[in-house]
């Protein structure tokens, strides 16, 4: 992790928790991490959980996020929120392009492009998903896969939309699966993904764009993770509906004293 950049750690609960198991879960992070320093962190609960989450972590270290938006602020989008919706519940973040809204949901890096920008005229921090599947890397294409979902999603911002987004690498093959890439392999897809970002802004903007890992991110592999030069937090899925685990690998992102 480059000290340069806040290290950023984020739950996504998927379709998890009930509204009153949601809120035990903040409730127990809240304990558990106090006024935790050096890191950002963001819990995504499911959009029914957003409300209660909202009062719960108020005046706490834990920042709000959403699981997805449309990009429309308002018509004939049955059971889409917009971004206009996730704001007024004080959201100050939102996953955009998740491999599962992907792959079961056919988004597009086009349809990706569109959420980012009208998150971002929302004042909405968007985390962006990128990653490539099985058969993807097994062919050798995950540069090229990574090329296109930046160069695609990230189409027409400038330096100062750039800054806004938090890229999150989530290899398809590791999530859910157990498998999780080893920190080599994270690393290199971080610094290629950085390397594409300079093309797409400048080398300031790349270098302090923030890129999260997100597959299988768990607290046994978490340090060895965070300890690559590239790799600036997680975008955590079932380790984030545990307030131990989760807790814990926000621990292990925290600056250590020299």
């Amino acid at each position: 992790m480059n000290r340069l950049r806040k290290p950023f750690i984020a739950g996504n609960w998927k379709m998890n928790k009930t509204v009153a198991e949601a809120v035990e879960l903040v409730n127990d992070l809240k304990q558990q991490l106090g006024a935790c320093k050096g890191v950002d962190v963001v819990v995504c609960p499911p959009f029914t959980a957003l409300t209660a989450v909202s009062a719960a972590i108020s005046g706490s270290v834990l920042g709000l996020g959403a699981q997805n938006m449309h990009w429309e602020k308002a018509g004939a989008f049955t059971g889409e929120i917009s971004p206009q919706m996730l704001r007024e519940l004080y959201c100050h973040h939102v996953i955009i392009g998740h491999s599962e809204r992907r792959t079961l949901f056919g988004e597009t890096d086009e349809i990706v492009n569109r959420k980012l920008r009208a998150a971002l005229a929302n004042h909405l921090r968007p985390i962006m998903c990128i990653g490539e599947t099985l058969q993807e890397r097994q062919e050798n294409q995950t540069e090229q896969v990574l090329q296109r979902q930046l160069t695609e999603g990230l189409r027409e911002m400038g330096a100062a939309d750039l800054q806004q987004i938090t890229v999150a690498y989530e290899p398809v093959w590791a999530i859910g699966t157990g498998l999780t890439a080893t920190p080599d392999v994270a690393q290199a897809a971080h610094l290629f993904i950085r390397g594409v970002l300079k093309e797409i802004g400048d080398d300031k903007t790349a270098q302090t764009m923030r890129i999260q890992y997100g597959g299988s991110m768990k607290p046994e592999n978490a340090a060895e993770l965070l300890a690559q030069p590239d790799i600036d937090g997680g975008l955590i899925g079932g380790a984030a509906l545990d307030a131990d685990s989760f807790t814990a690998i926000i621990k292990a992102a925290m600056p250590r004293e020299k």
